[in-house]
């Protein structure tokens, strides 16, 4: 079913009240589930969304739900500061959102609310979506459904004055065991996680592909960087129960955010953590010098006395010789 662009003014008065997100982990659960009925995604990217939102539209969007006057002098005025650069030099802002702030992401949400949530729910109730913040991916029927949306998203987002990334902007097939055609685009990155076909079991025990999230390259990217950054073998002054406290909130983090699909990909990941502890034991103690493959036995047979000192050890990611590399 092809699709006709349609074009609205941006941010009508009858617009519907605005409604934050839910959790992220809703939106990927909801994606999942939704990548197993529709055979394509169009997965979006806005061009410096939060650099672009231009600040008489946002404002008319924060119009809709307050008349306080001093709530709008105080947004209006926030929006509109300048950026001091190093130098002492100003630059004058007559779009965009200073980032880092809390009020900025809640402000940027309420300007696609009504710049995207409510243009689909009036033009297109039959395609489903998730959006969190920017991170936008809608699901259709079919190639042609997916690639006339992105045009109609194209003059929609330009008559806010946004416009899509082209680059990072695709169209993606969600292949599986049961859809088995031959696309060149068959994956897209969502809040952290990968989408793409992965090896499954069913409750039956029989082996198939399905199209599932996993912690994406670049998480798995920005974790090791996160590990080098500890620099264990420089911790020689610290105790082991010491390193596990200091380590323990990031390892939890990681674990709770990026352990909810497909956990496997994350465990052979935080195996990395246990080599980093065992090169920490060689360099801390004379007798382990040399002997990586000893000092993986020592603290195997730790994480099996105490199993809860590290949070991955808990999750069952604990140090084997056999995992040492």
């Amino acid at each position: 079913m092809m699709l006709e662009p349609q074009i609205e003014p941006c941010f009508h008065e009858d617009s519907y009240a605005y409604r934050p997100n839910r959790s992220a982990h809703d939106a990927i659960a909801k994606a999942r589930e939704r990548c197993w009925k529709y055979n394509w995604v169009l997965d979006m990217d806005i061009s410096k969304f939060f650099d672009s939102i231009d600040h008489e539209l946002l404002i008319k969007a924060v119009r809709l739900h307050t008349d306080c006057v001093w709530v709008l002098l105080y947004i209006e005025r926030w929006l509109k500061v300048p950026y001091e650069l190093q130098d002492g030099s100003k630059i004058d802002r007559d779009k965009g959102v200073p980032q880092g702030s809390v009020i900025g992401p809640v402000l940027a949400n309420l300007f696609l609310h009504y710049a995207f949530d409510k243009w689909m729910s009036r033009y297109y109730p039959h395609i489903p979506f998730e959006r969190y913040a920017d991170d936008t991916i809608c699901h259709c029927a079919t190639q042609s459904q997916a690639e006339a949306l992105k045009v109609a998203v194209q003059q929609r987002f330009a008559q806010c004055k946004l416009m899509l990334n082209d680059d990072k902007t695709k169209i993606v097939y969600c292949k599986d065991s049961r859809r088995k055609g031959e696309f060149e685009t068959i994956s897209f990155d969502f809040l952290g996680y990968t989408f793409r076909p992965r090896k499954a079991k069913g409750w039956n025990g029989i082996n198939f592909t399905g199209f599932l999230p996993a912690i994406s390259n670049k998480a798995c990217n920005r974790i090791r960087e996160k590990m080098r950054s500890w620099k264990t073998r420089k911790q020689l002054f610290l105790s082991l129960e010491t390193l596990a406290k200091s380590i323990n909130p990031v390892l939890r983090g990681w674990i709770t955010y990026y352990g909810k699909f497909y956990p496997t990909r994350l465990k052979r990941l935080l195996d990395e953590v246990n080599r980093h502890l065992a090169r920490w034991v060689t360099a801390k103690f004379k007798h382990f010098k040399g002997k990586p493959y000893r000092a993986y036995y020592w603290l195997g047979n730790i994480s099996r006395k105490e199993t809860k000192l590290f949070y991955h050890w808990q999750w069952g990611v604990t140090p084997t010789a056999n995992s040492r590399r």
